[in-house]
């Protein structure tokens, strides 16, 4: 087979993925936002995901990965602190009433085919002063390796919320 022949073989399942479109970014708002400064995100796990490959020229088997990691937690906490809100290492009684808590869990995952799958997140928001729903949000991410799928669901997620 010749070269470019089997480089458009081995390629070919990337064009399909990267024409996967991810479902629309579900919001539930009870609550406006605005009046909250502070927030405390619930503690969560490190998540690693990895990526790779095998590919032969005829002449031997050669093959790569790469892994990649990330913490929910850390993610959320960058945007918002980008956005100017103050990340409180736990719920202060004298600041609950400007203060929510965020959730973050692994909602599902959807097959996009040839192998390849996006992963969705939820995002729960909620009053420190009553513990009260204020939002609920809901998106899915799909990138080379399972972090980044959580990355850009999470992204996706924040910037719907902040729109």
């Amino acid at each position: 087979m010749k070269p470019h022949k089997t480089i458009f073989i081995l390629l070919m399942p990337l064009l399909f993925a990267s024409c996967v479109s991810l479902q629309p970014v579900r919001v539930t708002r009870n609550s406006s936002l605005d009046q909250y400064t502070y927030f405390y995100i619930t503690p969560t796990e490190t998540k690693t995901g990895s990526s790779g490959g095998v590919y032969g020229n005829g002449y031997g088997v050669y093959g790569s990965s790469r892994s990649k990691s990330t913490n929910p937690a850390d993610i959320i906490s960058g945007y918002l602190i980008k956005r100017g809100l103050v990340r409180l290492p736990e719920i202060k009684s004298d600041l609950a009433d400007k203060t929510m808590i965020i959730n973050y869990g692994e909602t599902g995952r959807r097959s996009t085919g040839l192998g390849g799958y996006t992963i969705e997140v939820t995002l729960q928001i909620l009053s420190a002063k009553t513990s009260e729903v204020i939002c609920v949000v809901t998106g899915e991410g799909q990138g080379e390796t399972e972090a980044d799928d959580i990355r850009i669901a999470i992204n996706r997620c924040l910037e719907e919320i902040y729109k």
